[in-house]
């Protein structure tokens, strides 16, 4: 068997999903083809020895709907004959393009791979894809009857059934900025952020982590899910996810190229990482967001590993609950989660967010020295995917 590595991993800064946001006059394609043409770039490739192209995107209407990892690559002036197609695994996309490009390059059936994600959530809103159409159908939602719930609701489905209390959540989200911002300021993030131009100018740095953000201020603002209806129906929820402990919705680009270790040694490209193993897991759709336990379990099983051999753990903070419910339910230490804070302070653009947890982790990974490292992402519909890698 091959063993596949990673070579190059980078992302676009992070900007907020807002009309002022420094990202939001960037078309996705063009906000893609800026960081594709670095990655070329950067490590020098024949762009033409690429065999595929794989990105993973979410809301795939709009201006992300005509096969972005394509348009991208050709818009950044690169060979016409490598081919691109677009992932969708919701929140875990670009972490799954990774897996499938990894998995190519061990079966043998490629060398090179580009896995990569964008999403531009300010010119694609979540959820434009639905076009305001019922997506489950009759036989699913005669299974799932009263109905399933939204995500936001899920996640205090998870702090109520992980015993999570509101101070718990809003700790942790001050954390993730405390984190991400000691990580900017001193400069844990410049060797994986790539400028990006636009309109306004070069953006360098991610505009979403809030200094100063305290566990008393996020105290102040009102739980964003509570109504009658579902108190009803959950009289056990305390109603405690907030705008403020739960991911940003952002505007960001990610790429990773990996190949086969004998074709990196003839390139004279040094691997920087191994792939251990990979898992992806189902769990109930009403919880939504608590199967990075279950794919954490299988993955460690997969790699005959215990959790304690795992140097860092980047667990996706698309609400407070769901790290602090993984922390919680595999007895993990707080210090190795997250340690550059999360989408909490860093944002979540859907697409490309599984990249951005894997390129923060490698770069974490080398300046301190660790050899393992273990991702995981909470998906729609109950999923998550799970991946541990190796520095070498």
């Amino acid at each position: 068997m091959n063993h596949a590595v990673i070579v190059e991993a980078i992302r676009s800064p992070m900007g907020r999903a807002k009309p002022d946001g420094s990202l939001a006059e960037v078309h996705p394609v063009d906000l893609l083809s800026q960081v594709l043409e670095q990655l070329i770039r950067k490590t020098g490739i024949d762009p033409g020895s690429v065999d595929d192209v794989i990105c993973g995107c979410v809301s795939q209407a709009g201006e992300q709907a005509g096969t972005p990892g394509r348009l991208a690559w050709l818009a950044a002036g690169l060979p016409l004959h490598v081919p691109s197609t677009t992932i969708d695994r919701k929140c875990g996309s670009s972490q799954q393009a990774v897996h499938f490009a990894a998995q190519a390059i061990m079966s043998g059936a490629q060398d090179i791979v580009i896995a990569c994600g964008v999403e531009s959530m300010s010119r694609v809103p979540m959820g434009s894809s639905r076009m305001g159409k019922n997506t489950t159908g009759a036989r699913f939602d005669a299974r799932y009857a009263p109905g399933l719930v939204g995500q936001g609701v899920s996640a205090d489905l998870v702090a109520a059934k992980w015993g999570l209390t509101r101070a718990d959540l809003d700790a942790y989200a001050a954390r993730s900025h405390e984190r991400a911002h000691a990580a900017q300021t001193s400069g844990g993030f410049t060797r994986e952020i790539v400028g990006i131009d636009t309109p306004n100018g070069h953006v360098i740095a991610d505009e979403t982590i809030r200094p100063g953000t305290t566990p008393d201020k996020l105290a102040g603002l009102k739980a964003v899910f509570e109504n009658e209806e579902l108190s009803a129906r959950f009289p056990h929820i305390h109603w405690s996810t907030t705008a403020g402990n739960a991911s940003q919705m952002t505007d960001g680009a990610s790429a990773m190229l990996i190949m086969s270790e004998q074709r990196a040694t003839q390139l004279g490209l040094r691997p920087r990482a191994r792939f251990v193993a990979f898992d992806v897991v189902g769990d109930d759709p009403l919880y939504m967001l608590s199967a990075p336990i279950p794919a954490t379990q299988r993955v460690l099983a997969k790699a005959r590993m215990q959790l304690d051999a795992i140097d860092h753990y980047e667990i996706n903070e698309a609400f407070a609950s769901v790290p602090l419910a993984w922390q919680k339910e595999m007895k993990a230490d707080g210090a190795r989660l997250n340690p550059r804070g999360g989408a909490i302070a860093l944002g979540h653009p859907l697409g490309a967010s599984g990249i951005r947890l894997m390129t923060t982790m490698l770069h974490a990974m080398e300046d301190s020295g660790q050899r393992y490292g273990l991702q995981s992402m909470c998906e729609a519909g109950g999923m998550a995917n799970a991946t541990i890698i190796e520095r070498l």
